[in-house]
């Protein structure tokens, strides 16, 4: 017996090691008609074994492709389709750059501290201390999710100084926001006592 371990490696493992023989036994025959009758039947044989993929619109297509590539390219066949290029599958996709933003204050996020340096750009009107404010209760917000202290309206008053190099100053007592507790359903708990007490008598 021998070990699928010791035996070459799958280049499309998820269509199975049959699929890779069946295609390995086509690429010998000399038969060109031959040759093509059999590719076919596997690519039935591998629509079968891959159901999700007729969602795809080009779904034949992709099928036929993976057959070229499991044969390494050495299938010569009349593929409905024109066969990919070796170079255009092996190329490398285009590694997407990581936006480099140095946030100094991290526990707010980069959209929040966006949103306070812009507001920092308007003209002062009741709707910008509207706005601030907002975005002063929103602070106080984003630094509980990540801490288990409460931040005080003096510390926010300072980071939005420092986010708007000093364009924004208002004052702590304008901060009433306060992240509210969770109620107890009392209502619901008295009921499940009661049925409870029921139950029992």
């Amino acid at each position: 017996m021998q070990y699928n371990t010791v035996q070459k490696k799958l280049i499309m493992p998820e269509y199975g090691r049959h699929v890779h023989h069946l295609i390995q036994h086509t690429i010998n025959i000399e038969d060109r008609e031959q040759r093509n009758t059999a590719a076919y039947a596997i690519i039935n044989i591998m629509g079968n074994l891959m159901p999700h993929l007729r969602e795809n619109p080009d779904f034949k297509h992709k099928l036929w492709n993976h057959l070229l590539i499991m044969s390494d390219y050495k299938l010569d066949i009349d593929a409905p389709y024109t066969p990919p290029l070796r170079s255009e599958m092996d190329e490398k996709p285009n590694i997407v750059p990581y936006p480099q933003s140095y946030i100094r204050q991290k526990h707010y996020g980069k959209n929040l501290v966006e949103m306070i340096s812009q507001a920092g750009k308007l003209d002062d009107s009741p709707q910008k201390e509207a706005l601030v404010l907002l975005l002063a209760a929103q602070m106080k917000k984003s630094y509980a999710a990540w801490n288990r202290s409460e931040l005080n309206n003096e510390q926010i008053v300072q980071d939005m100084r420092d986010i708007t190099g000093g364009k924004i100053n208002i004052k702590p007592e304008m901060i009433t926001f306060t992240e509210p507790l969770p109620k107890e359903n009392t209502h619901h708990q008295s009921q499940g006592y009661m049925s409870k007490k029921k139950r029992r008598k």
